[in-house]
């Protein structure tokens, strides 16, 4: 067991037998934490909706009313939409699984003494979890042994300030190790731990909808509610005309079945064909909208170190000093200090990429500091007080020794501090070291001991007293591969790019200029982002380029301002400093390196630290936008088209004209092309206004397509009464249509029965084959069929209209397949009079839309 909290001594763990006991009382940290819902769960959403219920009820009456093929077709078209829903979103939960499988990471625990690799499920109450910086804690628990940690709780309070939590305070699951070694034992695990019970922490399944989202179900609600208007006003003149059930529950079909639903599995697919497309080119996504996202993205904030650049540093260049003077590098204090700079690095208890390429490059030996505070992306130093021994002659002097950013140590200096002052040697060389794209780093002493401050909230501002100046030391570091293509493929695409760093905002900029951003850069550093009202900042993350020696606070505060400004914001980060901006961002994408907080709250995470996939995601979350604003232009006009046939011919008093069968038409006219448009897309950049887009595209073809779809039904609904009531009909034709229909030729119902499906039949047809020249009119082949988009360059969408156009002929000639889908197969002028009035149809409507007649109506042109 560990000692209690606050005890002296390092702890000890719980021994086997312990484990084993707790284990089997249930005390373990295994719960229920996918990013994704069960299998059930999905099945369930998409089986029964709201719509699709709706559609049971409806197929069930239909079924007991005996009219077993309506109840086929009205059901069936119900669970197509979910198999396509389920598979979507089955598909995306296996890629959603596997990139929970990636972030969990193991966690060190101590068990009778020693250290062992556990999975976080493994932990049982009582473990002593060992936390180093940038872990995560993942039960919630208590501080023990000797030793204070730094704990960040930005992503469970959204305040970016580092607390110190000593032996005998709390620490909660779901905060992360900022600073410091040491250890915490468990108190609460599994379903009681406060990262389980706070649903809204990073491992919660909380998707956030795109602007694409949001804008088709504004359509579907709007839609929604004018067919419920619309089925109150018909229904209820149906029941005050003494309608019989059956037909009732007819229209009831047709009428459900003109909310376009289907659009929200069409987005589903195309985002779960996206994210296995991105899979492949090496980028998992963690929320399946995150590739559409991508399309609507205007600014790209990066973090440098480990995002732009691959974080492996090398040591290029130390000036050592004495005093206020350089020292000659061939000089034996030259090489006392590097001597002691390599002991520093091999000493800490918290390695990171910096110590570790000093270690690699400088001699020294590992000693056990008496003090050590942990370097902080806050404060940017750390400080470690050495034993004499490894100090030698100037153990009195350099008590403490310090490594940091020179820019927020200058002000500690005691002696030599005139070197750093503008115009200095030491300042000169910061500046000529920047400018190359070098990070700088300052090596100070200090007399006496440095320890953290007591007051918590004072950290960020602390900083040692009476430094002396030891030396400079310059870093190298590499941009990552294809980080200049990508780079000019995103600011091509039109996307203001800005970097974010704690590095010196020089460095920043010559490197952002090495990666092709440029060539006026505007610089910010952290300290003038403080002295800033919310309004100059808001100004400054608009216009500035690169933020230099920017805290994490600073990092959330650009993101959150960019964001306010009608921005849509992606945050490219690593470390578990940027886990809270890319929480806040519209889309946060993390290296698979990066730390596991980082990677558990971005939507996208880049494998093997591909910087290039950054690129191919951007070009497919275009293309997925692209063929999901090309599936509105299908699914908008034919609602609204039938919407408007069925008020017109309503109100002309000439029944009902569609039945539950033919409203499986939209297969051919909808269903397919939408797909295969979405499957064929290009990756446009994504239009503005795009609801504007839909209604100028959709009203005029709706408006012009029901007047004349209306013209047609009227014209042959009139045509059979009138040829029945003169007996020009010939006998062969009526005997057929009193087969189909079911009424006998003596009845009084008989006309109207048989004008219904004759006019259905003709008018079914032409709003397919109007629906198969609108796919030619959304991408046309060729300039004849120009008029709302110029000339497509892909043929494919061409065909496809042949196909359906040949495809729809054969059902409708075929007696079987007529008679599945509610048409009559044609005897009289059907044919004819469709090839006079489509050719008008689509001459009319090329002309609305290259003379922009509608838009100037309303004002737009």
């Amino acid at each position: 067991m560990a000692p209690h909290p606050g005890s002296a001594g390092p702890p000890q763990g719980l021994t086997a037998a312990q484990v084993r006991e707790r284990t089997a009382a249930g005390e373990t940290n295994r719960a229920e934490h996918s990013t994704t819902r069960p299998v059930w769960d999905i099945v369930r959403a998409n089986l029964f909706t709201f719509f699709n219920n709706l559609l049971f009820v409806i197929g069930a009456a239909l079924i007991v009313l005996g009219q077993w093929n309506d109840a086929v077709t009205t059901v069936g078209l119900g669970l197509v939409n979910a198999l396509i829903g389920m598979i979507s979103e089955l598909r995306a939960k296996r890629t959603l699984d596997a990139i929970t499988v990636l972030a969990r990471t193991q966690v060190s625990v101590l068990r009778e003494g020693a250290e062992a690799r556990v999975d976080p499920d493994e932990i049982v109450r009582g473990d002593v979890v060992v936390a180093t910086p940038g872990d995560q804690v993942v039960v919630d628990g208590v501080v023990v042994g000797t030793d204070p940690l730094g704990i960040d709780e930005s992503l469970l309070t959204g305040e970016a300030d580092v607390l110190t939590k000593v032996p005998g305070d709390t620490v909660l699951s779901g905060s992360v190790v900022a600073n410091g070694r040491g250890y915490y034992e468990a108190t609460a695990v599994g379903e009681h731990s406060y990262a389980h019970r706070l649903t809204a922490t990073v491992r919660a399944f909380a998707p956030s909808r795109t602007p694409l989202q949001r804008q088709v179900d504004l359509v579907v609600r709007a839609v929604t509610l004018v067919v419920a208007l619309m089925s109150f006003a018909i229904l209820f003149q149906a029941l005050l005309e003494s309608f019989a059930l059956t037909r009732i529950v007819q229209v009831s079909a047709v009428l459900s079945g003109q909310i376009p639903y289907g659009l929200f599995f069409i987005v589903a697919l195309a985002y779960a064909t996206g994210a296995a497309t991105l899979a492949k080119r090496g980028a998992l996504v963690q929320q399946t909208n995150a590739v559409e996202s991508l399309a609507n993205v205007d600014t790209v904030c990066l973090d440098k170190t480990g995002t732009l650049t691959a974080n492996r540093l090398e040591v290029a260049e130390v000036v050592a000093f004495s005093g206020s003077a350089p020292v000659p590098a061939d000089s034996p204090f030259h090489d006392e200090v590097c001597r002691l700079l390599g002991t520093f690095a091999r000493s800490t208890q918290n390695p990171n990429a910096t110590t570790t390429a000093l270690a690699a490059g400088l001699p020294g030996e590992p000693v056990t500091p008496h003090l050590e505070v942990a370097f902080s992306s806050t404060t940017k130093w750390s400080a470690q007080s050495l034993p004499e021994a490894a100090l030698g002659e100037h153990a009195a002097q350099w008590a403490t020794l310090v490594l940091g950013a020179p820019e927020l140590l200058a002000a500690a200096l005691g002696p030599g501090a005139e070197a750093f002052a503008p115009g200095g040697v030491a300042a000169e060389q910061q500046r000529v070291w920047a400018a190359g794209g070098l990070r700088v780093l300052l090596l100070a002493a200090s007399p006496v001991p440095v320890s953290p401050p007591a007051d918590p909230t004072s950290a960020p501002s602390y900083t040692p007293e009476d430094l002396t100046p030891l030396a400079l030391v310059a870093m190298r570091d590499e941009l990552r591969p294809h980080a200049l293509a990508t780079l000019r493929t995103l600011a091509d695409a039109g996307i203001d790019l800005k970097i974010i760093s704690g590095d010196d905002p020089r460095t920043v900029a010559a490197l952002a200029l090495q990666a092709g951003l440029g060539p006026t850069l505007q610089l910010v550093t952290g300290p003038e982002l403080d002295a800033m009202s919310d309004r100059e900042l808001a100004e400054a993350a608009r216009t500035g380029t690169v933020f230099g020696r920017a805290t994490p606070a600073h990092k959330e505060r650009l993101v959150t301002a960019l964001r306010a400004s009608g921005r849509y914001v992606a945050m490219v980060g690593d470390g578990t400093n940027d886990a809270l901006s890319l929480k806040k961002a519209d889309l946060g994408i993390a290296m698979e390196s990066g730390s596991p907080v980082t990677r558990n709250v971005a939507d996208m995470v880049l494998l093997a630290d591909s910087f290039a996939a950054v690129a191919p995601a951007l070009v497919e979350g275009r293309r997925i936008v692209d063929g999901l604003t090309k599936s509105l232009f299908l699914f908008i006009p034919r609602v609204l088209t039938s919407i408007l046939v069925i008020v017109f011919v309503t109100m002309l008093g000439l029944g009902f004209p569609y039945s539950p069968a033919q409203v499986a038409l939209t297969l051919f006219t909808v269903g397919i092309p939408s797909l295969a448009l979405t499957l064929w897309a290009r990756p446009d950049r994504p239009p503005g206004h795009l609801l504007r887009r839909v209604i100028s595209f959709s009203v005029p073809a709706a408006i012009v397509t029901g007047v004349a779809a209306t013209s047609i039904y009227t014209f042959f609904y009139q045509f059979v009464g009138r040829g029945l009531a003169s007996r020009d009909i010939p006998l062969r034709a009526a005997e057929r249509w009193s087969a189909y229909t079911g009424v006998d030729i003596t009845s009084s119902d008989f006309a109207n029965a048989a004008g219904t499906i004759v006019a259905q039949t003709a008018m079914s047809s032409f709003t397919s084959f109007a629906a198969f020249l609108l796919l030619l009119l959304i991408e046309p082949p060729t300039r004849f069929f120009s008029g709302w988009a110029p000339v497509s360059p892909d043929k494919r969408p061409g065909w496809l209209a042949a196909g359906l156009f040949v495809t729809y002929l054969v059902v409708l000639l075929v007696p079987r397949t007529a008679n599945y889908f509610g048409l009559l197969t044609p005897g009289g002028p059907e044919l004819l009079v469709l090839a006079a009035v489509l050719p008008v149809w689509f001459f009319a409507l090329r002309t609305i839309w290259r003379r922009r007649w509608f838009d100037r109506f309303l004002g737009l042109g």
